[in-house]
This record gives C-alpha cells, structure tokens and sequence, in this order.
C-alpha cells in the first residue's frame, strides 16, 4: 500500500462498507463508477441516521463527502415511495444553497445517482438568476422529485402557485451557516415556514458556528443529532501548508512566480481584499496565463463560463472570494493559494479544504506579508498543522536556507544562491520541512522568511 493510500484510509475511517450502513447496491454500483468504494467518515456517520428519520446537523469538512452523505438517504427515501405509490404532486425533497454554483453542483450530483434507478430520479434546479418562465415550464414537464434552490426563488414560485411544497418529505440546507446569515436568514425562515411541519430535516456545513446553530434549531426538530465530525487528519495528512514572504505591492508578482514554479498546478486563488479579485485576474491575463474569475458582480453565464473553463482545462487558475466559492467543488484541484490570511480557523480550513478532495492530496500556499504571516502563525497553533516556509528561486519552490545573523543574503543571491533565514540563538527563525514551523513549540520563534517573493 502507497503512503497516499494509507493517508487515504486515515482520512476516510474505512471501516465500513456502503452495505453495512445500508445503501442500496444501485447506488453502490453508482458510486463506483467514481472510484468511491467505501463511505467517508461523515458518510459512515450521518447516512444511517438520515436514513432512519432522524434531523441532524452535521459539520464536516470540505471534500469529505457531505454532499453524497445526504443524497443518498434521500434518494433512497424517493424510491421506496414509489415503490409503495406514495408519489403525490409536487417533490418529495427540496435542498436549499446560497449559490448558483452550489445548487448547481448538487443538481449534478443528485442526477448522477438518480440514474441509478429505473425510471431515473428527476431534478430541477430552482435559483433567482435563471429565467422563471422556463422554470416554470420545466416544474410542469418534469415534475421533479427533488428541486434544489436558493430560498428566495423557492419562495417567488411557491407564492405564485407553481411549486407545490405540500407532500416534501425531506429538506436539506446545505452551506447552513449561509443560509442563516443576516443577509439570508429572513427568506430562509420564509421559505422553511412554508414546509410540512412532518419531514426529515438536514443542516450541514463545513463550519457550523454557534451563532449558526441557534438560528437554524427551530428548523430541526426537539430531538435532533450533532455530528461533528474531526477535520483535522484532511488538514493534517493530506494537505501540505506552505508560505511565502512578499510585500504586499509584489504579491501579484510573486503570485506569477508561484505558478510558473508550480509547473502544470490546478490552482484555485483567493482574495477576499475589495476589488483585488479582478485586479489579480487581469494582471495574471495579461502576463499570459490561462486564467478565470468569479466576481461578485458576474452574471449567471459568465460565472458558469469561468467554471466550466477551469473544469475543462481551458484555464489553470481560477481567482474568487471565499463567497464566491461556497460550495466549489473540483475534484482534480492540486494547490489552492490564498493571497490574504483569514481571520479565523474555520476561515483557512474553508479555504484549504478545496484542495485534497476523494483522498489525493493538496497544498495550501498563503502569500503574506510581515503583519499577516504572524498571524499565519496563530491560525496554525491553533489548527495544529505544520505551515512549512518556502522561498521562490530560480523557477524553483524550495526550502530557505538559515543563516548566521548579519551575514549578507544579497550577495549570496548576487552569487546565484537561494535567499537564507537568519537565525535566533542558533535556531532558524522559520524552519525547514525536517523541523521548525511558524508558530511556537519549537526553538524557533519568528514570523517570516527574507527574500521569499524573489524570483531568480
């Protein structure tokens, strides 16, 4: 067995098969087809309970199978109703997002295993920046069994008469914590009011917060489970956290020389500074790399365009917000880069947790500055990660090299060597992938490498 394949296995808790948590082996051939074989932790947790009734918030991270880990019992539920002719008017589930690209990506993937059943298992996607009338009139020739929406447009066309919510049977609201935002919350509660007080209901979540968890209680019922399930082998085993020094009016630049280093890298960039997303993406553009955007500004066929570009392959890179990227998911995505340094855990797990998907593994690259790889450094105490300093040279990613205090970099870089790190008290002040890290519990005790966005 591969270290990759070992990691793999830590990650997914492989202890059980589809069949002992019940899925059908419709389905489990389906899965198959994607090279998923056993269930995820999260999928081997919240499929039974789904599957027997039960509410249930579960938070797990990004890339762990949370999608799969509610579809499943939901398809499931569908077939056994039509089994028994219990089919009505109007669907039987209804999944809530925020986005377009997340409803859209659920659409898909409920599709892909409602193919699994004869007659298949029909979807309709259901969000504010498509056009009604032909929703309306795909609502009437599909009479799909599961609608996946935004709230707000699950709302307009229940108002009008066009969405019959009476017989739903299960709701789920993924990327909950969106969903109950103060931006959202009051069409959410809207919507869910509208719902059969009888129905299986699921909120998930890479981050579930406190605040979020008291807003949609009321939604779940008296009894309802919490699963949370431990992120931290994904951030631990199967990412590898890098960061690099840079100014912050060169980070674009360093950014360029990243990628050039990176060689062939599926990147996914973020910024969440005002403006910088499509100031990143036109100088990255106009330097000659296949690159894409998603702006908070893009309508619906630009946005789907930029991520249809990067799927493909048509681009390498794709810039966004963290809300732009809700719910983004590309399975073959290699490296994510992120450009600022959220301000919390949950915010750089969020970020991390969109590369490493189906067992591979990923690198988190943060370009920082002297104010925020200090900061840098608490999220990775915190997150009890190891963050490995690099330095760009040469066209080359690599380790710093330490040197003695006082001792001249430039000329070693006149030289042609790669920029070193000084050292405290005979320690490197960040240090190499065979020890030291940014934050404490070693000898060493600083925040940055010198020379990290220089390029040879």
């Amino acid at each position: 067995m591969t270290v990759d394949e070992e990691a793999g296995n830590r990650h997914t808790g492989r202890m059980k098969s589809f069949a002992d948590i019940g899925v059908f082996s419709r389905i489990t051939e389906k899965l198959a087809e994607r090279s998923i074989i056993e269930p995820t932790e999260v999928q081997a947790s919240v499929i039974p309970l789904l599957s027997a009734g039960r509410d249930l918030a579960f938070r797990s991270a990004t890339g762990t199978g949370k999608t799969f880990a509610y579809l499943v019992p939901v398809l499931q539920g569908i077939e056994d109703a039509r089994a028994s002719g219990s089919f009505g008017r109007g669907p039987l589930a209804v999944i809530c997002a925020p986005t377009f690209e997340l409803c859209a990506q659920i659409k898909g993937e409920a599709e892909f295993l409602g193919a699994a059943f004869d007659p298949r298992v029909k979807v309709a996607l259901l969000t504010g920046d498509a056009n009604i009338a032909r929703q309306i009139d795909k609502l009437k020739a599909d009479k799909p069994q599961i609608v996946v929406g935004a709230p707000g447009r699950l709302v307009q066309l229940e108002k009008m008469g066009k969405l019959v919510l009476e017989r739903v049977r299960w709701l789920v609201l993924d990327e909950a914590d969106r969903l109950v935002s103060d931006e959202m919350i009051d069409l959410t509660r809207t919507f869910v009011d509208r719902l059969p007080p009888e129905r299986v209901t699921a909120a998930c979540s890479a981050t579930l917060t406190p605040r979020s968890r008291v807003r949609f209680a009321p939604f779940l019922r008296g009894d309802a489970l919490s699963e949370d399930i431990d992120d931290a082998v994904m951030l631990k085993t199967m990412i590898e956290h890098w960061a690099f020094f840079s100014e912050g009016r060169r980070k674009i630049a360093t950014l360029r020389s990243f990628l050039f280093a990176a060689k062939g890298a599926k990147t996914l960039v973020f910024s969440d500074r005002g403006g910088q997303v499509e100031n990143i993406y036109s100088q990255l553009r106009h330097h000659g790399i296949a690159v894409s955007a998603l702006f908070g500004d893009m309508d619906k066929v630009e946005r789907k365009k930029s991520m249809d570009d990067f799927r493909a392959g048509r681009s390498d890179v794709l810039v966004t917000s963290d809300l732009a990227a809700r719910g983004l998911d590309v399975p073959d995505l290699t490296h994510v880069v992120q450009m600022d340094v959220p301000e919390t855990p949950e915010g750089y797990a969020h970020r991390a947790g969109r590369t490493a998907r189906a067992g591979r593994k990923g690198v988190m690259a943060t370009i920082g500055d002297e104010i925020e790889l200090p900061r840098l450094a608490s999220l990775e105490k915190k997150l009890g990660i190891v963050i490995y300093p690099k330095v760009l040279f040469g066209g080359v990613i690599r380790a710093p090299d330490p040197i003695e205090d006082g001792e001249a970099e430039e000329a070693d870089v006149r030289e042609g060597h790669p920029p070193r790190l000084p050292l405290r008290g005979g320690h490197p002040r960040v240090g190499h992938p065979s020890g030291g890290h940014l934050s404490g519990g070693h000898p060493s005790g600083g925040s940055h490498p010198r020379g990290g966005g220089r390029r040879g």
